[in-house]
């Protein structure tokens, strides 16, 4: 349970940062930043454990959560555009 506070925390800010280091223009308000750089959090945490890099109860470190949310905000930005 700890882990999973912490990968939201985490992706919070690499949402953040995320954002700031996606390039293009981006119609994602704050609040929808947020949520994508959670979900690239969990994302990276996830599959750190599928891979095996990350025990039962780690979550995924703090540059492997940046590149899942950037993973998750250019899916975001190619699904977006076209609708």
């Amino acid at each position: 349970m700890w882990s999973l506070i912490v990968a939201i925390v985490v992706g919070f800010v690499a949402g953040l940062i995320a954002r700031a280091l996606h390039p293009g223009d981006d119609k994602a308000g704050f609040l929808m930043t947020t949520v994508l750089g959670i979900a690239g959090s969990l994302l990276a945490t996830y599959a750190g454990r599928l891979l095996g890099l990350y025990g039962e109860n780690s979550a995924a470190g703090f540059i492997a959560s940046i590149i899942g949310a950037i993973i998750i905000l250019f899916i975001y930005n190619m699904l977006s555009k076209k609708s």
